[in-house]
This record gives C-alpha cells, sequence and structure tokens, in this order.
C-alpha cells in the first residue's frame, strides 16, 4: 500500500503543477496579455489541459485509483475522499475523447478575449458562434456520461452543486420570486421619488486602489499569500492557500462597485487561504462546492460589506483612509448602499433584485440546453426576461447579455451557486449569530473572530466535507431559503419604513 500511495501522491503532484501553470495563464489572459498574443496563450492551455488530461487517464493512474479504492479502509479521512473524488473525475473525464477535451479547452480559453472583445464594441453577433460551440459540447460531454436516468442540464449542475437538480432549483427559485417581487413592488411603490444616489462621485482610480486593498486587509486577507490585479470580470484565482489572487474592475465615476466587487473577490480569498494546512499537496486544497464558495463571498460583501456596523468601525477609526467618506454621512451611506432599484447589471445589482438575475441565467440555461431557446435569439429573449422579472430593458447587449464572462470561459450551469450562496449565507448568519455578537465585533473592527468562526466551521475542510453535510453540522438543518428570506424582510422593512 506504502507504494502505491507514494506513486499517486507523487502523480496528483504532477498534475497540481499542470493545473497551476494552467492557473498562471488563465490569470494572464484575463490580466496583462496583450490582445493579439492571447491566440498563443490559449494554444498553451489547449496543449496544458491535455498533459493534465493524460495523467488522468493513463492506464496507470487507472489502475492506481482502482486499487486504493478496493482497499480504502486502510486509508486515512483524507485519502479516502480524495480517491473517491479522483474515481469520480475519471468516470466523467475518461468519457471525453482526448482531441475533444483539447478542443474544448483552446475555444474556452480563446472565447473569453472573443467576449470581452465584443463587450466593448457592442456586439453579439462576434460572439455567438463560439457561444454556440461552448453550449454544444457542454451538452455533448454530458451526454458521454450515460445517465439516462437524467436531464442533460441537471448533469451540468451536479459538477457544481452535488446533489442540485432543476427540480429542486425550480422548487427553489419559487419560494424566492414569491417572496422577493412582492417586497420590491412594495419598496419601489414607496422610493418612487427617490434622488440620485450621493455616493456615485468621481474618486481617482489610484485612491480607490489604496482603499481596496486596505478593505481586504481589513477584513483578514493576507497580502503575503495574495495579490490584486484589474480585469474586466472580477474573479478569484487560488493557485494554493499561499497564492491566492483577486482581481477586481475599477469605474471612476462609480467607487463603490470596485469596493463591493473587492469584498465578494475577498470573501473567495479569505477561503482559499484558511483551508487546512493537512490538505495542501491533496487535490482538497481548496474550497468546497461553489455554492458553499459563493457563501463566503456573498457573506462577507453583503452581511458585512453592507451592514451598519462594519461602517461604522471604519468611520470611527479609518475614515482617514479614504477621505470622501467625510463628505457622505453615514446613514445616507447604508441607505445608499443597501438602495433598491432593479437595475442591468448583475454585480452592482442590490440583494434583493439579485437572485432575480440569476433567475433569468437559469431559466436562460435550462431553455438552451433542452433546445427551447436558439443562441441567435439570446439578445432578444435576454431582454425580454430583465423585463418580466426586473421591469428594466437593456438599451445594449453589452449591458444584456454580453455582462458576464461566465458563459465564455465554459461555466454552463454555475449561476444557480450565487443564489444558493446567497441562501447558505444567511442560513450561516443565523447561526453566527447565536455565537457570537457581530454587530458588536464589526464595530471594533475584530474581523478576526468572523474569520475564525468561519475557519473553525467551513474553511480548513477544504472539498473534505461535503457542502450538504457542512449545512447540516452547523445550522442543524438542511438547505433553508427562509432565512434569506427573513433576512431581506427584516432589513429592507425597516430601511424603506414599510408596514
Amino acid at each position: 500500500m506504502k507504494k502505491e500511495v507514494k506513486r499517486f501522491r507523487e502523480l496528483i503532484k504532477e498534475k497540481k503543477l499542470i493545473d497551476s501553470s494552467l492557473g498562471i495563464l488563465q490569470w494572464d489572459l484575463e490580466t496583462t496579455t496583450p490582445r493579439k498574443g492571447k491566440e498563443l496563450l490559449s494554444e498553451m492551455v489547449g496543449y496544458l489541459s491535455m498533459k493534465s488530461y493524460d495523467i488522468v487517464t493513463s492506464e496507470e493512474f487507472l489502475n492506481l485509483v482502482k486499487f486504493l479504492k478496493a482497499n480504502e479502509k486502510e486509508l486515512d479521512d483524507i485519502q479516502r475522499k480524495e480517491i473517491d473524488d479522483m474515481a469520480e473525475e475519471i468516470e466523467k473525464i475518461s468519457k471525453i475523447p482526448p482531441h475533444e477535451y483539447q478542443e474544448y479547452s483552446e475555444l474556452t480559453a480563446k472565447t473569453q478575449g472573443v467576449w470581452e472583445e465584443a463587450k466593448a464594441k457592442n456586439d453579439f453577433s462576434m460572439f455567438k458562434e463560439n457561444l454556440k460551440k461552448i453550449f454544444e459540447f457542454n451538452i455533448k460531454f454530458a451526454e458521454y456520461q450515460g445517465k439516462k436516468d437524467k436531464k442533460i442540464y441537471d448533469i451540468i449542475l451536479d459538477e457544481y452543486e452535488k446533489g442540485m437538480d432543476t427540480e429542486k432549483l425550480d422548487e427553489f427559485f419559487s419560494a424566492l420570486r414569491g417572496e422577493i417581487v412582492p417586497l420590491l413592488k412594495k419598496i419601489m411603490e414607496k422610493n418612487k421619488n427617490s434622488k440620485i444616489s450621493c455616493i456615485n462621485r468621481t474618486v481617482n482610480i489610484d485612491e480607490q486602489k489604496k482603499f481596496n486593498r486596505f478593505l481586504s486587509e481589513y477584513l483578514g486577507f493576507d497580502f503575503n499569500r495574495g495579490v490584486t490585479a484589474e480585469s474586466e470580470h472580477p474573479f478569484t484565482l487560488n493557485l494554493d492557500k499561499n497564492d491566492v489572487r483577486l482581481t477586481t474592475k475599477y469605474i471612476e465615476n462609480i467607487p463603490f462597485s470596485s469596493i463591493f466587487s473587492t469584498i465578494h473577490e475577498t470573501g473567495h480569498g479569505i477561503y482559499e487561504q484558511q483551508v487546512g494546512d493537512d490538505l495542501q499537496g491533496t487535490t482538497l486544497a481548496t474550497g468546497g462546492s461553489m455554492g458553499l464558495h459563493e457563501s463566503q463571498s456573498r457573506f462577507y460583501e453583503n452581511m458585512i460589506g453592507r451592514s451598519m456596523s462594519f461602517w461604522k468601525g471604519i468611520y470611527d477609526k479609518n475614515i482617514d483612509v479614504f477621505p470622501v467618506l467625510k463628505e457622505i454621512n453615514i446613514d445616507k451611506l447604508y441607505r445608499e448602499i443597501n438602495r433598491v432599484e432593479p437595475s442591468f447589471i448583475r454585480t452592482e445589482a442590490d440583494e434583493l433584485t439579485y437572485s432575480l438575475h440569476i433567475m433569468i441565467r437559469y431559466e436562460i440555461e435550462k431553455g438552451i440546453i433542452n433546445g427551447e431557446i436558439e443562441i441567435d435569439d439570446l439578445p432578444e429573449v435576454w431582454n425580454k426576461k430583465m423585463e418580466e422579472y426586473l421591469g428594466v430593458v437593456p438599451e445594449t447587449d453589452r449591458d444584456g447579455v454580453l455582462q458576464d464572462v461566465h458563459w465564455a470561459c465554459g461555466l454552463i450551469g454555475y449561476f444557480p451557486s450565487y443564489a444558493l450562496g446567497n441562501v447558505y449565507a444567511a442560513q450561516l448568519y443565523n447561526t453566527m449569530k447565536k455565537d457570537m455578537d457581530v454587530n458588536s465585533h464589526l464595530e471594533n473592527g475584530k474581523l478576526d473572530r468572523i474569520k475564525g468562526w468561519l475557519r473553525d466551521r467551513i474553511h480548513i475542510y477544504g472539498k473534505l466535507r461535503e457542502t450538504a453535510e457542512l449545512i447540516q453540522e452547523i445550522t442543524g438543518e438542511e438547505l433553508e431559503p427562509k432565512y434569506y428570506i427573513e433576512y431581506l424582510k427584516e432589513k429592507y422593512s425597516k430601511i424603506y419604513d414599510l408596514d
């Protein structure tokens, strides 16, 4: 057994080195690569993806995993979970023909640059052919799994949130829609004469960068083990817990856009930096399901970042780090960062309408996968759903169907993770408040207490524990939307003085 475990570890290390190299290329593609250099990097992504594929599908690796799986009683918990996960990955990836795997890897790498240019030129036609191919590949890869008893979209969704399917999501989104839409109507009626926001003012980008770095450190992100950069669409990349990279996008006349983007990505980053040391070097040394990962970013962005207590802590002790705060009354700031107003852009959306943006993307993905929506019709379909759910219609595709990078990256089925993340976050927040005085810690800048609570219950486990298992253990319940709904109702009823 020792010999087999040792060889398994050697092959996993080789795979992780290749995957980390792919991560560096991905980082470069989205941050610093010149436009004409993206084709070469895309080919490099395809080449290295095949090297990773070759390891996982090699006869030696298959035999090792089979042997260790058969003798898993002799393994420890980490080894057992790692072998189980690798067996699942082999089952999926080995069914994809090598040439298709490489072609898809190169396609998604190239399409991110195509998407960025199409967005800049407001030209969906530049993007649609690549997008068609990406959806076709995802459908084909799901079909290769041979799960005749499951819907294609359910197989795709399972990649991001194990056990999640359209039946559960339809019920889940129906519950959210039934509560959010009426509350939104009440607020819009109450707020129909609202004035222009007092926080949208021009702030020098360098000044924004300085404050955003302060915020990340203040929240607990360790810059000895992380960096930040700019990208068209903010994201977090982890090579391991000692190299976690965040990006944001700066808009000179909307400074709070980058602020909340930074807080969101910092939530992701803190999760990755707090993965347990005992998982280093394994395939489990990263965050869990995408819904759980998004719960951490949405928790930091909303439950913390949009709370009065958090900003009191900054106003009382650190207001000099961002002089523009001196020009804004804290009560007005709190109201403005929690302003409810249907808008075009998901990443700029308020807490209340955010899940409606996710529902639109979920319904479109499901429609495309089921053959009910054609890619050519996406701009029209998108705009109709925006009008139906949010009462606004984008004037450009840049503010509509082209706003998100996820489909260009091949992340079909990812969007529901954001809504699930909101619900997990509220459920965890409800439990956290029973264990500590969250508001007091925020007002006194004791973010380490909150960070420690999340570390001990979630972060240290990386991918070792399943999300459903962790949520049940921490909160005593399975996924439960009522806490998110109660959180929204309580918060916005107070802000807007609703009956």
